[in-house]
């Protein structure tokens, strides 16, 4: 029994080192080669976020399938028939660091607010803008009105309400930033549940400290909120953001099983042990 965990627990190390460094260096080279290459034969700007965001979709979800078959990780999917082909904002707990590597692989097309690092990445920088993803580099109400006319226009959007991957076994914290997208665009709020058990690729944790088990995540799509519940489509009203934060938390907060963290010291522990028998 002992040696089937070591061999396990093993095997789920090098499984999640190979599939990060696939997910790196794959990301250089088609960086260097297919986004190009989509970006020189597309004749507008449209088209070329549209299959940019395809490929994307494709690559995620090869990554994805490339993780469960190494078996590093398990998943499921419910309410997949509650997503719209265009035109929801996708709302989500962030419990871990492939929440929206996950995300994508079930949206062939989809918007997303990108971290200011990446358009600094030589390598990346060209393929998130030919996706015309939504840069985090301006003003807050530059960003809101950004990213609710893309609603308006009919594209979806990911949003994370909290800003960061959440603490396990702390209270959510989640900013309005996402409450005031959807109600100055008046769009369809689709809230997606992300469970992760045991946690694992959390903010504290590097990506070699996994648990003694494989991590498990469960997306569960609930039922679309439409924004105008709380405010007139375009309302950028203090209160009303509130209310909608409120909502989220209390909804995510009654949504995810509470998760007790592992100690620091509990990944290297089962290491050690592994190794010793």
């Amino acid at each position: 029994m002992k040696l089937r965990h070591t061999l396990d627990y093993g095997w789920r190390l090098f499984g999640t080192g190979f599939s990060f460094a696939c997910f790196g260096l794959g990301g250089v080279l088609l960086s260097l080669t297919l986004f190009p290459l989509i970006r020189l034969v597309s004749r507008d700007r449209d088209t070329t976020r549209r299959r940019i965001q395809r490929a994307m979709h494709y690559t995620f979800r090869l990554f994805v399938w490339e993780m469960k078959t190494l078996g590093v990780i398990s998943y499921e999917v419910s309410g997949l028939e509650r997503i719209a082909p265009r035109g929801q904002l996708i709302v989500a707990n962030h419990p871990s660091l492939i929440d929206v590597v996950l995300l994508i692989a079930l949206l062939p097309e989809v918007d997303c607010i990108v971290k200011q690092a990446l358009w600094r990445n030589p390598f990346l920088r060209w393929p998130v803008a030919w996706a015309d993803y939504i840069p985090n580099n301006g003003s807050a109400e530059e960003l809101v009105e950004s990213a609710a006319a893309n609603l308006r226009a009919g594209r979806s959007l990911i949003v994370f309400p909290e800003g960061t991957r959440s603490v396990p076994g702390q209270p959510l914290n989640m900013q309005r930033g996402a409450a005031r997208i959807a109600l100055a665009a008046g769009a369809e709020v689709l809230p997606v549940t992300i469970i992760c058990n045991p946690s694992t690729l959390t903010k504290a944790e590097p990506w070699y400290r996994i648990p003694p088990q494989r991590g498990h995540w469960q997306l569960r799509i609930g039922e679309p909120l439409p924004a105008s519940d709380y405010g007139a489509a375009g309302a950028q009203s203090a209160l009303a953001a509130r209310r909608l934060t409120q909502h989220f938390v209390d909804y995510f907060s009654r949504s995810v099983i509470p998760v007790t963290p592992r100690p620091a010291g509990a990944a290297a522990a089962v290491a050690a042990d592994c190794t010793m028998h």
